[in-house]
């Protein structure tokens, strides 16, 4: 397989050799690792690595991912993983919101757009603002690692990445958020091993990749390796449902092994006292199902009692020894529309008293570590916040366990997000519009759908899916809801766009969604007949001295059963702290700031919290109102 510097060019091409996505499950090679917290089958690739910057694709490094091409890489320095390029001196620091980072410079199109079958050969390829990051990682393989299977796990690369190992193309992957898992057993080998990767900040991802953020490049979340045991358990699918005071649970596990599958399959289901509530034996197979297993009696999961059980997994061989074991958190809940297009949760009203929140850390932009998402989940229980929406990307994978164990409610957002292709100068003019009804652009918006659902399907706290932000509607967004719907009859589905485009109103999104509506508008609807309850994704817009006259949005919850809520714009300050050359002194430096053009300026800075966690005054408003609501 030969890598393609065109693929950047082509939406139709954003997987390559990338395996499919699963569970974020984490497994050891027997219990007794798992208690004492012994991944000695992973070994991570975070650190030091060799790095060289070019400002476009055409000045790349030829044959650079060569391990025998010593000198090519003579002049290559050292970058830190994770971590985004723009942050560590090179490249240009940039913040836009709605346009596009080459408006106003470089004129481009989405390609295979009315009638277009030629595409747009060069458009990234041979681009002049497209600069390429070249890593390359030179490592000894644990010789307990030898003659096993094994795979390398990106959780975030920005924007398009390419993967050599010892010199030999592996793959390719798009969709800067989701997790890009390759096998690589054939071209690793005993001793020294080198692993290249070349990441592009554009391709045709861009398009859809139009957050309000700064833009950077570069993997930005970690990396590691990890040795397969003889028997892998490759997916775990759980399905609690809840009946009556009872709970009946589902259990789908897909297992590989480099010959048949042999051995047994032990599933126990734990209380939160780690007790056992039921233990079932199963013979190994590629899939393993167990149906309607019996929990009687449960508790039920919400924000006000985060109850939580346990699934685990024990796999044993042929000679009845351990080799994989799982432990999986789930939780028993019911989300639902109740009469008067009520939504309920364990058939009670539920109250999305919400924030959105970026990944963001002042240091670190979006390369987040465990620390920094312990302190948001801080700042926000402290604060009476009760959902928050992963704007507009998936999260981290502890983010999501986090959530679980707070009793956060979370709307899970595909990476999905279009806006300067349908919004020019504020308006509303899609007539070049992706995904869209677009042939071409189909696929790569069902993968992310995919692979959000995939990934985090099993987390209770996930009350709705969300098809993206700000990507108008389509027969495109459509089928991502159908495909929800078909995976997944325990949550509910999310799109605001719908509201641009009335024809999709019966086939996109479960509950009525808008940006920035005043309380009078929300008031209109939900006296008109409404179709569906009312949510606010995005509301208090909280910009500068604002979140003033929250009162009158709270109200609404005690006038209108339909009232769902909402999640403020947002929960944190994008800034990055910097030197004031004349002063010394740090401070936190917003759109703007960094000699970018173009900007939009302040408007990384909508949070209720400043960059640093510090609240600003708003919070006062937010924690006031939300604390009212909290426990009803």
């Amino acid at each position: 397989m030969e890598a393609k510097l065109e693929w950047l060019d082509d939406p139709r091409v954003f997987r390559v050799g990338k395996l499919p996505a699963h569970s974020d499950h984490e497994i050891y090679r027997d219990k007794a690792d798992y208690k004492a917290g012994n991944q000695a089958d992973t070994l991570s690739l975070d650190g030091e690595w060799d790095f060289h910057y070019g400002a476009s694709p055409r000045e790349r490094t030829e044959q650079f991912y060569d391990p025998q091409a010593v000198a090519t890489r003579a002049e290559f320095n050292k970058i830190s993983v994770p971590g985004h390029i723009q942050l560590q001196g090179y490249g240009q620091i940039q913040y836009i919101n709605t346009l596009y980072p080459w408006d106003g410079q470089q004129y481009r199109r989405p390609p295979f757009m009315d009638g277009d079958t030629q595409g747009m050969p060069g458009i990234f390829s041979d681009a002049p603002d497209n600069p390429v990051g070249e890593y390359v990682k030179v490592f000894d393989l644990p010789t307990h690692f030898e003659n096993k299977r094994m795979h390398i796990t990106f959780d975030g690369v920005e924007q398009a990445m390419y993967l050599w190992v010892n010199g030999y193309f592996v793959g390719y992957s798009e969709d800067s958020f989701s997790r890009a898992e390759f096998d690589i057993t054939e071209q690793l080998h005993a001793g020294q091993n080198m692993i290249a990767v070349a990441v592009y900040k554009l391709s045709t991802a861009a398009f859809i990749e139009d957050q309000d953020m700064f833009r950077f490049s570069g993997i930005f979340r970690s990396v590691r390796l990890r040795a397969l045991p003889e028997i892998d358990v490759t997916d775990v699918a759980i399905k609690p449902t809840v009946h009556g005071r009872n709970g009946m649970v589902d259990v789908t596990l897909q297992l590989s092994a480099t010959t048949p599958v042999t051995g047994n399959v032990q599933i126990a289901i734990l209380d939160h006292n780690q007790q056992s509530l039921l233990e079932t034996k199963i013979s190994a197979a590629e899939q393993v199902r167990l149906a309607d297993l019996l929990v009687p009696d449960i508790a039920l999961w919400s924000h006000q009692q985060p109850n939580l059980y346990r699934l685990q997994v024990t796999v044993t061989n042929g000679s009845g020894d351990e080799v994989a074991f799982v432990d999986y958190p789930f939780g028993f809940r019911t989300i639902a529309i109740g009469a008067d297009n009520q939504l309920q949760l364990n058939g009670q009203r539920l109250y999305l008293n919400g924030v959105n929140r970026h990944e963001w850390s002042p240091e670190t932009g979006r390369a987040l570590n465990e620390a920094d998402m312990r302190q948001d989940m801080r700042v926000i229980q402290e604060n009476h916040i009760n959902a928050v929406r992963t704007s507009h990307y998936p999260n981290q994978v502890p983010w999501y366990f986090m959530a679980d164990e707070a009793g956060i409610y979370v709307m899970a957002e595909t990476n999905l997000e279009s806006h300067g292709t349908w919004q020019k100068m504020g308006q509303v003019e899609p007539s070049v519009n992706v995904p869209g009804s677009h042939v071409a652009w189909h696929d790569v918006v069902m993968d992310r759908a995919q692979s959000n659902y995939e990934q985090f399907k099993n987390h209770v706290s996930i009350l709705f899916w969300s098809l993206g932000n700000e990507s108008y509607a389509g027969d495109n967004i459509a089928d991502m809801n159908a495909y929800f719907k078909q995976v997944d009859s325990t949550r509910l589905t999310h799109y605001e766009g719908v509201f641009h485009n009335r024809e999709y109103d019966d086939r996109i999104s479960d509950v009525e969604s808008r940006m920035y509506a005043s309380p009078a508008d929300i008031r209109t609807y939900l006296t008109e007949q409404p179709k569906k309850p009312y949510l606010n994704c995005e509301f208090m817009h909280s910009m500068g001295n604002s979140v003033g006259d929250f009162d009158e949005y709270m109200a609404l919850y005690d006038e209108f059963p339909a009232y769902g809520g909402g999640f403020i714009w947002d929960f944190k300050d994008q800034a990055l702290w910097q030197d004031d050359p004349i002063t010394g002194q740090r401070f936190l430096a917003y759109g703007g700031d960094f000699n970018e053009r173009h900007s939009d300026y302040e408007f990384s800075g909508n949070g209720i919290v400043f960059a640093d966690r510090q609240l600003k005054p708003a919070m006062q408003e937010v924690k006031y109102f939300y604390e009212r609501y909290e426990n009803k």
